[in-house]
């Protein structure tokens, strides 16, 4: 049997887009299954219910992203 994910969102960060279904791509602080919290980039359903799948970045790596995006014209 699968265990359902647990999370808890920290602190809401910011919106980057937002589907002409009402799905919001955002950019969070989550806890996943107790663990520490690591910023998070997904898509979230209107009600805040459902989720897609997004990725997961530690402290380290949202540091190394903002760099390397930094430049970008």
């Amino acid at each position: 049997m699968q265990e359902s994910i647990k999370y808890e969102v920290v602190r809401k960060i910011g919106v980057l887009s937002q589907s002409d279904k009402g799905w919001k791509k955002e950019l969070n602080f989550i806890k996943w299954n107790d663990r520490a919290p690591k910023y998070d980039i997904r898509d979230w359903s209107p009600d805040g219910a459902k989720m897609g799948k997004g990725v997961t970045l530690s402290e380290a790596e949202i540091k190394e992203l903002k760099e390397l995006i930094k430049d970008i014209n």
